[in-house]
């Protein structure tokens, strides 16, 4: 997993860093600062899957400001088992009710399929999140703008896709 994130920025490297140790602060991340840059253990959510994506960060000086490149080496993911489950029996449910029809027997077994497949929809489907490595470089982004580093109390979490 070679994914790259490169951003620029008029100001120097030591404030953008500065940014990035509260993003993660933010962002409940593990940051430790190396020479121009350090190691992020940053905590993402993909649908069903969560993870940690082990991620490189680097700050060059450049004429026009700083170029903040955030670098995966690595990533961990693991499934949500009990998702996973709630998910099938809505399936079974979806398909006990779409049946029915042509199997009559089935009838008896439709409104709880149909409570079925709507608690997997309510507890699963709707609450589908993503947050990746994408959505921290913005929330750097919004810490830089907030102002002053250490001075931006009031600043959110992107919103989960």
């Amino acid at each position: 997993m070679n994914q790259t994130l490169e951003r620029e920025f008029n100001l120097p490297p030591d404030q953008v860093l500065a940014a990035v140790r509260e993003a993660a602060d933010l962002w409940d991340a593990f940051w430790q600062a190396e020479d121009c840059g350090g190691q992020l253990a940053l905590p993402v959510v993909q649908g069903l899957r969560r993870g940690v994506l082990s991620i490189r960060v680097r700050a060059e000086s450049r004429p026009s400001g700083t170029s903040l490149e955030l670098a995966v080496e690595s990533s961990r993911y693991h499934l949500n088992r009990a998702a996973v489950v709630v998910l099938v029996l809505g399936a079974l449910g979806g398909v006990t009710v779409a049946l029915w029809p042509l199997f009559p027997a089935l009838l008896p077994l439709a409104p709880a399929g149909a409570v079925l497949a709507l608690v997997a929809w309510l507890l699963v489907v709707s609450r589908l999140r993503s947050r990746g490595a994408e959505d921290f470089l913005d929330l750097v982004v919004a810490v830089l703008e907030e102002g002053p580093v250490g001075d931006s109390g009031n600043v959110q979490t992107p919103p989960q896709r």
